[in-house]
């Protein structure tokens, strides 16, 4: 699976690691009045419209400031406002099972997306 869905509360995340953060990125889904639009794929999934992560609120200075891409397909299309180096370009996502744990930063959902 590239993708998995948490319940947290009454709502449903869908969630994917970021190789461009090197963290999971996640957004309502489901049973949320801020729900994204997912083609209820986990293999493939497609999200809408945009996400925007912004770790301005970080005192981690290795961490970029700002993560905007789009989920389409099963890949991850970083738009070039990303503070990192994956700025502009289009990736597959990584199956999220296999996502090292002690590469991912636990900063997702203490700093939730910002709907665009």
């Amino acid at each position: 699976m590239k993708a998995a869905l948490l319940q947290l509360g009454t709502e449903e995340h869908l969630v994917f690691y970021c190789p461009g953060c090197r963290c999971d990125h996640g957004v309502p889904v489901r049973h949320s009045n801020m729900a994204w639009t997912w083609n209820g794929s986990l293999e493939k999934p497609t999200l809408s419209p945009s996400i925007l992560v912004r770790y301005g609120r970080d005192p981690r200075p290795d961490l970029p400031q700002t993560c905007h891409s789009f989920v389409r397909d099963g890949r991850i299309e970083f738009l070039t406002d990303c503070y990192h180096e994956l700025a502009g370009q289009t990736v597959e996502l990584r199956d999220y099972e296999e996502a090292n744990p002690k590469e991912t930063v636990p900063l997702w959902p203490k700093d939730p997306p910002v709907m665009p």
